[in-house]
């Protein structure tokens, strides 16, 4: 994780330009007043969404406590819906355009995919259980493939258990 942290300072320098490039050509092209109320407008529309996301993550994560289920669905989608009004808030159209974008359902759905995917390689096995519930294993019956004998035993780990449920088509 640290390693990456190196990259964080150019990246926001890099975004601080490409901001500034985008609202100099939006400035030219549709004139310079128009381009300061196209920031301002959707930094206000960002703050209002913010709040409204954030009202709406939350009733969502107490909706699936209280019934008893994974909350994990409810909590992506509101992590999702908050970083787009987070980035719609910010002052600047490319953060403008990419948090309408991730409030846009399908894309938002695409978004959580991506959320939770990251959420369960990081966290161990327990905890994604726990966050989203029983994870499902597709087995596709086909003709067998030929294996090459082993040429050393396999290695194992005494005790050690991967949960799951096998759904098989058909049934």
């Amino acid at each position: 994780m640290r390693r990456g942290l190196k990259y964080v300072p150019p990246a926001l320098l890099l975004l601080a330009l490409l901001e500034l490039t985008v609202f100099v050509l939006v400035g030219r092209g549709v004139g310079f007043g128009f381009a300061v109320l196209l920031v301002f407008a959707a930094s206000l529309l960002g703050l209002v969404l913010l709040r409204r996301e954030g009202m709406r993550a939350w009733r969502g994560f107490r909706a699936a406590v209280e019934s008893g289920q994974p909350p994990g669905r409810q909590v992506t989608d509101g992590l999702v819906g908050l970083l787009g009004a987070l980035l719609l808030a910010l002052p600047g159209l490319v953060s403008g355009v990419v948090g309408l974008l991730l409030l846009v359902p399908p894309l938002r759905r695409l978004a959580g995919v991506g959320v939770r995917r990251a959420t369960e390689r990081r966290v161990s096995s327990m905890v994604a259980g726990d966050l989203f519930g029983p994870r499902r294993v597709r087995v596709r019956r086909g003709a067998p493939q030929p294996t090459p004998a082993p040429q050393q035993p396999p290695v194992t780990e005494p005790g050690r258990a991967i949960e799951g449920e096998i759904v098989e088509p058909g049934r």
